[in-house]
């Protein structure tokens, strides 16, 4: 921490001023990921090295932040009123845009280790600059670039009149970094730490909150408080939802949960809150679709499907609003304890956050307090709540909150009694349900992290990405907190053998980055009753041509075979943790679309893998769409399985529009579908008055011209079909 209070600035531009004024003309910013980046600020110091070619910047980050390209044609009519809307004014990052132009100047470096999905794919600006490392090394490795400039966003709020500032969504790789940085200070390095204010920005407590002195900087104007991030969400399809239920049924009560954004996580928050809120239709559709059949003992070993008693404990790199839903509906409600003594006692006994007599004596067994009390153990117990705010010891007395005094003895019945009548609290205090690094999400979310009860706030710990990513430091408390741990993570590719493959291309080329996955996959080697659970979509259609997913074997690997554990795929589970190679095999086949498995059963026994005559049970070859569109139908048509199951920022006007614009894109790529299209031009049938309103959503109330014709004739059918 600085030793004076920091420099209160309202304005970008004169920070920039003071920055090089303190540092210099060579600037190594360290930037959070995600939500935590201040663009005002970022893209004025931008702005001046780009216009100064004496300075030299260098930035250090992951994850920048973009509003999407609404497209062309019929997609741009629809998404650009909604990406205004959604997005606001929100003023995105001048160095992405440059990178995507290729006008990045020659003093400016821009250092990546995590990418948003395939935008960066064939850039080679950042291709060559993206550092290769696990969550849990970043800071290490941004070190070792020695930044002198670290800021970020942060919010703010006054406390009894106290000013309070909080690391909010992004304290994950800060906290890591500020003692090292702090040490460099002290040893006479220039560094400057900033804070952004963002007034709309949730704020988090625990250990989310910094002291003031923390920062040399603050700025804080209203102006600079634009819009935050917030990602719509996604549409959560057939597959999505069958992986899902899947997963569902491998979480058990009083278990640990890492998730992460996108469909595939709220898939899994659906059919959890499906398990808890309707617990016949859930088990009907398993039983629809053969689940327990299938993987019966294996649910019965480690998962489970009734409600959840206990309920669940969140420890997520990144904390997603499928933990804010599930929270909500009373799932995400199992307290663990930051404290290594009282965190035994509770898993031991799988105690909730009741204060009774029958607590009191599991500590006093447990040996987790003295007999006879010390003063220690009195603030200790008052600290957590098993005893009264007012109770105090007093010379070997226990001084009860009516003023009473008595013997500290507990192997004294009589005082025992009086401890337990007169001092005893009612409910464990400071227990947290969710441990996170950073958050993203929905401006939904935002809204209900701000509306927070400060008793549920209290139950966050937004904290360092060293403290949920990894299981060394501190290990033994991380180890009784995160009890019968599932662990799941998406990936695009799996290999037959065991392997996957989720940041990156055959060719070098970054898809993403390894963010924490692999330290994940290890943590749940590491937890004697861990599980990692690797998701994926068995088949991928791009340009009319579907392929499988599950391979022999691919060209890059971003968890290696000796790893593998458990694989979902909508078709089903394969738990391979510990198997023969021929095991894992048979294993990945059985979630295998049906279309695909021959010829992977063929390259298996060409490698010698599987025995010569090894065939697919019965029972796994119809994994195909056809039969899971079928069942989920009927379903839907009870209510379930909602495209959008926790809201969408599109209108249901787009709704309707973006369904059938998905389907034109299908048909569009068949020849046979296009002049099928022209030739119905020529005797158009009359459409519902809906239908044109909706045309004109997208000025297509009149074409021009024989490619907007046909898209006319295209979208009119589906739209029609649709009402």
């Amino acid at each position: 921490m600085t030793t004076s209070k920091p420099l209160l600035i309202d304005d970008v531009e004169a920070c920039v001023d003071h920055i090089i004024a303190t540092i210099g003309k060579d600037i190594r910013l360290g930037l959070p990921l995600g939500l935590g980046k201040p663009p005002h600020f970022v893209n004025a110091l931008y702005r001046r090295a780009k216009n100064d070619p004496s300075l030299h910047l260098t930035i250090l980050t992951a994850l920048s932040l973009e509003v999407p390209s609404p497209g062309k044609g019929l997609q741009k009519a629809l998404m650009a009123p909604f990406l205004k809307r959604v997005f606001g004014d929100y003023p995105g990052l001048d160095y992405m845009r440059d990178i995507h132009s290729g006008s990045i100047p020659k003093n400016i470096d821009v250092y990546d280790f995590f990418f948003k999905s395939g935008a960066m794919v064939n850039n080679a600006y950042a291709q060559r600059r993206y550092i290769s490392t696990n969550y849990t090394h970043a800071t290490r490795d941004i070190l070792n670039y020695r930044p002198n400039v670290l800021c970020q966003l942060i919010a703010h709020r006054n406390n009894n009149g106290a000013d309070e500032y909080s690391l909010a969504c992004n304290p994950e790789i800060t906290l890591d970094m500020l003692d090292e940085l702090m040490d460099r200070k002290a040893r006479g390095e220039k560094i400057l730490i900033i804070g952004k204010v963002h007034q709309n920005l949730p704020f988090m407590v625990n250990d989310a909150i910094v002291s003031e002195n923390t920062f040399d900087i603050l700025i804080n104007n209203q102006k600079y408080s634009t819009t935050l991030f917030a990602p719509p969400n996604q549409p959560v399809s057939t597959t999505d939802f069958m992986i899902g239920l899947h997963t569902s049924t491998l979480i058990p009560d009083g278990g640990t949960l890492q998730i992460g954004i996108g469909s595939l996580g709220d898939a899994i928050v659906y059919a959890l809150m499906l398990r808890q809120q309707n617990n016949a239709d859930y088990k009907a559709i398993l039983d629809e679709l053969e689940i327990p059949k299938k993987q019966g003992s294996l649910i019965d070993r480690i998962g489970g499907t009734e409600p959840f008693k206990r309920g669940l404990y969140g420890a997520s790199e990144m904390f997603v609003a499928g933990f804010y839903h599930l929270m909500k509906a009373g799932i995400l409600r199992k307290k663990v304890f930051d404290d290594l003594t009282l965190q035994r006692v509770v898993r031991k006994h799988q105690w909730q956050d009741t204060v009774n007599t029958e607590f009191f004596q599991h500590l006093i067994d447990d040996q987790a307090i003295h007999n006879p009390l010390t003063e220690n153990d009195v603030a200790w117990l008052t600290k957590f709540g098993i005893f009264q705010d007012r109770v105090r010891w007093q010379n070997q007395q226990i001084i009860s909150p009516e003023g009473t005094s008595i013997s500290a003895d507990l192997s004294d019945r009589s005082a025992f009694d009086q401890i337990v009548q007169s001092c005893l609290g009612d409910a464990l205090k400071h227990g947290r349900t969710m441990h996170g690094g950073f958050f993203l999400g929905t401006k939904v979310f935002y809204d209900g992290l701000r509306d927070l009860s400060e008793e549920e706030r209290s139950q966050i710990n937004m904290t360092a990405i060293s403290y949920v990513n990894a299981l060394y430091g501190n290990e033994e408390l991380k180890r009784a907190q995160r009890e019968k741990a599932r662990l799941c993570n998406t990936v695009f590719t799996a290999h037959l053998l065991g392997a996957a493959t989720s940041d990156g291309l055959e060719n070098g080329q970054v898809v993403s980055g390894v963010g924490g996955q692999y330290n994940f996959v290890s943590q749940a080697h590491e937890l004697p009753d861990g599980r990692s659970i690797l998701m994926l979509k068995s088949a991928r259609t791009k340009k009319g041509v579907t392929q499988s997913n599950i391979v022999y074997k691919y060209g890059h690997t971003t968890i290696a075979r000796h790893l593998r554990d458990i694989f979902v795929s909508e078709y089903g589970v394969a738990d391979v943790r510990g198997r023969t190679d021929q095991e894992v095999v048979a294993a990945m086949l059985n979630i295998t679309d049906s279309r695909f498995q021959p010829e992977l059963l063929r390259e298996a026994k060409a490698n010698g893998k599987i025995a010569p005559d090894y065939e697919i049970p019965e029972a796994y070859r119809n994994n195909t769409p056809q039969r899971l569109e079928k069942i989920v139908a009927k379903y839907r048509a009870k209510g379930h399985f909602p495209a959008f199951p926790f809201g969408s920022d599109l209108t249901a006007e787009e709704l309707t529009l973006a369904q059938a614009l998905r389907k034109v894109a299908a048909r569009a790529e068949k020849a046979s579908e296009l002049v099928t299209a022209a030739w119905k031009m020529r005797n158009q049938a009359p459409h519902s008055p809906r239908t044109e309103a909706l045309l004109a959503r997208v000025g297509l109330t009149q074409a021009q011209g024989i490619k907007d014709k046909i898209a006319r004739q295209l979208l009119i059918e589906e739209l029609e079909k649709l009402a």
